[in-house]
């Protein structure tokens, strides 16, 4: 039986590796059926906007990888309401449309259901 993994992704795309190795690790998880979600809380909301200019920066566009995640089997991704409404960015304004928005007590209770939690 597989252990249940949650990936929690702080990072902005454009502040460091952290934000690729997240979606590395849930994209392996997924090729392997494993029980695996994703969760952006903190900067890792910015990686879901549309409409960013990696280049600009010499960095990899994440958007591919955020699209191919339900070709993989990962379709559990989640977002903190507070992480979003202290940026400014609404739910309905974020190119992943399969995100599901979470309340603060429920991101804790999220955190719970998993066996394993990998913070990047």
């Amino acid at each position: 039986m597989s252990k249940s993994l949650l990936i929690i992704s702080r990072q902005a795309p454009w502040s460091g590796p952290g934000a690729k190795e997240a979606l590395d690790i849930v994209l392996a998880g997924g090729a392997f059926d494993l029980p695996i979600g994703l969760l952006f809380l903190d900067d890792g909301i910015f990686q879901l906007l549309a409409n960013q200019n990696a280049t600009a920066i010499e960095q990899k566009n994440l958007s591919a990888n955020l699209q191919a995640l339900t070709m993989f089997g990962v379709d559990d991704l989640y977002a903190c309401n507070h992480s979003l409404s202290e940026r400014g960015i609404s739910p309905a304004g974020l190119a992943v449309t399969d995100v599901q928005s979470l309340s603060t007590e429920e991101v804790r209770a999220l955190i719970d259901r998993y066996d394993q939690v990998i913070t990047l």
